[in-house]
Order: structure tokens, then sequence, then C-alpha cells
């Protein structure tokens, strides 16, 4: 069973509530929870405990984190239900995936486009991709936004990956870490879409296409386009 530690208060260096340790203790975590991404086990539960001293957050390493702060946060508490109210949320949504997109380029590490699909800005479609061995891996993502939003994240799908692994649910939405939900709770309504794809997305793609290539679960187009001229 994975052990959760959460801080009962906000810490105030940190408005993301995302410190692995706090300042206060100037401990560092085993170095082996900052590199392994644990996933929940749908028939299982996670317990949550807390603790005055410290905020354990294991889930995701320091790069993450780091590109995760630089992120703009989210102002308007809004889900599509809300009108108007919602229009604006939708604004800063697009700002913080621009400011993201930018970020991403800058560092050479541009992985995915997405867009709303429907102008009530309720259904996102787009594509991810991930590079392995020098090969880009491309799929198609997507997703609805929640009524509920943004108290709950939207569930990420990349339906070509349906039934490949067993890290996915059912309709090819991503199995997130064990630590996602908590971190997503602790900072609604401040966490957007960019957050989603930051801290869901894109750990669960580095942590399962090496995998499911190396297991020859998938291949790369220039590898089926071979095959298929035989």
């Amino acid at each position: 069973m994975v052990r959760l530690v959460c801080a009962k208060t906000t810490n105030q260096t940190d408005p993301y509530n995302f410190d692995i340790y706090s300042h206060a203790t100037h401990k560092k975590p085993p170095q082996n929870l900052l590199t392994t991404p644990h996933y929940p086990n749908p028939n299982t539960t996670t317990t949550t405990t807390t603790n005055n001293n410290k905020t354990t957050m294991e889930g995701w390493d320091p790069t993450t984190k780091s590109t995760l702060t630089q992120i703009p946060l989210l102002t308007v508490k809004a889900g599509p239900r809300d009108g108007a109210t919602w229009t604006q949320r939708l604004k800063e949504e697009y700002k913080a995936l621009i400011a993201y997109t930018s970020m991403n380029k800058s560092k050479d590490n541009d992985w995915f486009r997405i867009s709303a699909a429907n102008p009530e800005g309720t259904r996102w479609v787009g594509k991810c991709w991930y590079v392995h061995n020098l090969l880009k891996y491309e799929f198609d993502l997507q997703f609805d936004i929640p009524v509920t939003y943004p108290a709950t994240a939207p569930e990420i799908e990349l339906p070509e990956l349906d039934g490949k692994t067993h890290k996915m649910y059912r309709g090819g939405k991503i199995c997130l870490t064990v630590h996602f939900k908590p971190l997503w709770a602790k900072n609604s309504p401040r966490f957007g879409i960019a957050h989603a794809l930051c801290l869901g997305l894109a750990p669960w793609l580095a942590a399962e296409i090496p995998i499911l290539v190396d297991s020859g679960m998938i291949k790369h187009k220039d590898d089926v386009v071979s095959t298929s001229e035989k």
C-alpha cells in the first residue's frame, strides 16, 4: 500500500502545495520515490495520512515539479454550466496552455497540441508524442471537461492504446499516479488543463511508452509501413 503524507496547513513558501518535504525538515526523500511512478490499482484504496511537519509527494521527479511551477495558475472558479464565467475560465485555460507550450518549445521539449473541439469548450482533442530510441511515437489525445470541473480533473484518453497496457482504463483513459488526485484537490481551482497534462499525461508517456515499444505492443509508423509493403 502506498502511503501519502499531506500537511494540514498550506506551506506558505509553496503555493502549489507541492513540496516533496517541507522547508522546515530539510530532508530529502529517497531517490527511488522521485523516479518511479506509482499507479493505483482500481480495486484498492490509497491511505492518506496527515502530518504537520512534512508534505510527501513522491510521484514526480524534480523536472516535472520545476515545470509545473512555471505554468500560470488559474483564478476563475467555473465549470461548463457557469455561462459567462466559464468563458472567462476558458480564456485562462488557453493562456496557461500557450505558456506551457511556449516553455516546452524553448526547452526543445515540445510534445503535444490540443484545442477545444466545440464552441462550449467541453470537448478537447489533439495529438501527443513521445520520442524513444530517436523515433517519434504519436497518438491521438482527447478528453471531456467534467461537469464538476475544476474540482474534478479531466480523464485524459489515448484511444489508440486502449487494451495495450494495464495502466489504462477502458476507453483508453490513462491511469494516473496515486498522488495526482490529492494534489489536484489541494490546488483546485488553480490547476487547469495544462497542469493536468504536465502532471498526468507527461509522466504517463515517459513511464509507459518505452515499455510498450520494447515489448512490441506498439510499433513505429515506419515499421508498420515496411511490414505492409512486404
